[in-house]
């Protein structure tokens, strides 16, 4: 379902060239729950924009399915995010001005894909029925990822990439909101990569990953 090959990426920083990526090779399968490890300056951050699309390699293959990423135009990759990939940041990024509702419906009704029956399980299984009416600003963290999850898998996504999704909660919270996103990949059969410097939570995972160097170890 994700095939990365030989994937390379160079940032000019302070009048230097930094290689992050130095030839990565990554494969994931259809429902397959995978951890990205690495020390900070591995490039996993990286490795998951690229996979997104939001921003472009210097050398190497992405593809998502039968899309080759890489090759795909702006509008082309932004089509790709909107309709079959799921993304989840650290920092929430939620719409402010739009309710609890409405937040976990943008992208599904932007992609013309909303399905009210998975939208009322999202919302059962995360815990947000009292909450629909509510702002991003009257939610704890945990409540906000909680959102911030339903509304990546709300379209129903190929792959959900995660960048340190529980990085802002604590290790309870944490704990009950991986659990939470692990079971709602199992349901909708997506493919799941996430960013991790845990150890524990990577853990809880069919698979771990790690990036040294630049490249997998």
């Amino acid at each position: 379902m994700l095939s990365v090959r030989n994937l390379t990426k160079t940032y000019r920083t302070a009048g230097e060239d930094v290689a992050v990526l130095r030839g990565v090779n990554l494969d994931l399968a259809a429902g397959e729950r995978v951890a990205l490890s690495g020390e900070s300056g591995s490039g996993k951050s990286t490795l998951l924009h690229l996979i997104a699309g939001l921003d472009s390699p210097d050398g190497g293959e992405i593809r998502i399915g039968d899309d080759a990423v890489s090759a795909l135009s702006d509008a082309g990759r932004a089509a790709l995010r909107r309709d079959r990939l799921g993304l989840v940041f650290q920092q929430f990024n939620l719409v402010p001005s739009l309710s609890v509702e409405d937040n976990l419906a943008l992208q599904s009704r932007i992609a013309g894909r909303h399905d009210a029956a998975w939208h009322g399980e999202l919302v059962e299984r995360l815990g947000l029925a009292r909450l629909l009416k509510r702002y991003p600003e009257q939610l704890s963290g945990g409540q906000q990822q909680r959102v911030a999850i339903g509304r990546a898998l709300a379209v129903k996504p190929v792959l959900l990439l995660a960048d340190e999704p529980t990085g802002n909660l604590d290790e309870a919270t944490a704990d009950e909101v991986l659990a939470l996103t692990r079971d709602l990949v199992a349901r909708s059969g997506c493919g799941f990569l996430m960013v991790t410097h845990s150890a524990r939570l990577a853990a809880t995972l069919d698979r771990r990953v790690t990036l040294h160097a630049g490249v997998v170890a």
